[in-house]
C-alpha cells in the first residue's frame, strides 16, 4: 500500500507506484487532499500517480492499482483482518507522521498505518522535510519504537547520478530494499571494488 501526503516529493510516490505495479499483483493507493494538490503541482498530468488519482488508468493498470478515497474507512486496508503486507507513506508530511505516531485514525491513510503497526506488518515512513525540529525527531522515534521504519528521502551521490531521475531512483531503491523487492535502479556503492 502507498499513502501519499502533502509533503513535497510526489515524484517518489509516482516512481514507486510505477515499479510496484510491475512487480506485485496489487497496490492499494490513498492520498490526502493536499497530497493530490501537491502531486498536481509537481508532476506531469500523464504521470501514473496522477492518472490513478484522477481515475484515468488503463484497464491493465486498474487490475493492479486500486485507489481508495481518503475518507473511506470501510476500505479493506482499514481492517486488521485484511491488512496490507506492507505500507509505504511517501512523501510523508510531519503532520501525518505526528498523527500516526499519536495513534490517530481520522482518515484511511492514518487508519491503515495504525492497522499495519498493530498487525506487526511493515510500515515504512518516508519523511521529506528539512530542517527537523525536536518534535519531528521525537515523533520519528516513537514510530520506530512502535515498529515502523524511517526511510528519509535523502538521495546518495556515490553512484554518480547523471540526472534527477537517478536521485529519485536512489531513494525508491532504498524503499524497495526494505520491502525485500529486488531492483536495478542503482549499483551498490562498492560494486567497483568487487
Amino acid at each position: 500500500m502507498i499513502g501519499v501526503t502533502g509533503a513535497s516529493g510526489s515524484v517518489y510516490a509516482d516512481r514507486l507506484l510505477e515499479i510496484l505495479s510491475e512487480k506485485i499483483e496489487r497496490v492499494y493507493l490513498v492520498a490526502s487532499a493536499t497530497g493530490e494538490k501537491v502531486a498536481k503541482h509537481e508532476l506531469h498530468s500523464d504521470s501514473l500517480l496522477l492518472r490513478a488519482l484522477s481515475g484515468r488508468l488503463e484497464k491493465s493498470e486498474k487490475s493492479v492499482i486500486r485507489v481508495f478515497a481518503f475518507d473511506d474507512l470501510f476500505a479493506p486496508c482499514a481492517s486488521g483482518t485484511s491488512a496490507p503486507d506492507a505500507m509505504v507513506v511517501t512523501p510523508c508530511s510531519m503532520g501525518t507522521l505526528s498523527r500516526i505516531a499519536a495513534g490517530n485514525s481520522g482518515n484511511l491513510l492514518e487508519r491503515s498505518a495504525d492497522v499495519v503497526l498493530k498487525q506487526r506488518r511493515k510500515l515504512l515512513i518516508c519523511p521529506r522535510e528539512t530542517p527537523l525540529n525536536l518534535i519531528h525527531l521525537r515523533n520519528m522515534t516513537s514510530l520506530v519504537e512502535a515498529g515502523a521504519e524511517m526511510i528519509p528521502l535523502m538521495p546518495g551521490f556515490y553512484q554518480h547520478p547523471k540526472d534527477i531521475n537517478a536521485l529519485i531512483d536512489f531513494c525508491v531503491g532504498k524503499i524497495l530494499e526494505q520491502l525485500a523487492i529486488s531492483h536495478e535502479l542503482y549499483k551498490p556503492w562498492n560494486s567497483r571494488m568487487r
